[in-house]
């Protein structure tokens, strides 16, 4: 869980996040899941920002049936699929959501 601080302290990658996702055309429910993994996941290097910002986006997609590949988001959100493929399943076990079983 994150502070409400640290929307406060956030709100210039949260402006980010939200302009990445209606790139991606997310739905609401997704968005709102992606800004709370991101502000729970949030490190305290700006250089890691945005590949939670990436990550939180993708796993998003994923819990809320509006699913993006980890491709598109990457483009989107500008790093690389790699970044996105090491860190999603952390982030969802640590959210405590189940990774799919495809």
């Amino acid at each position: 869980m994150y502070r409400a601080r640290d929307q406060v302290d956030n709100e210039e990658w949260l402006d980010e996040l939200a302009e990445t996702a209606e790139r991606l055309d997310l739905s609401a429910d997704a968005r709102s899941r992606a800004a709370d993994l991101f502000l729970s996941n949030v490190p305290e290097t700006d250089r890691s920002k945005r590949a939670v910002l990436a990550t939180s986006l993708y796993v998003a997609g994923l819990v809320e049936g509006d699913r993006r590949s980890q491709g598109e988001v990457a483009e989107a959100a500008d790093v690389t699929r790699l970044t996105i493929s090491q860190r999603w399943k952390p982030m969802l076990e640590a959210a405590g959501l189940d990774a799919p079983g495809w």
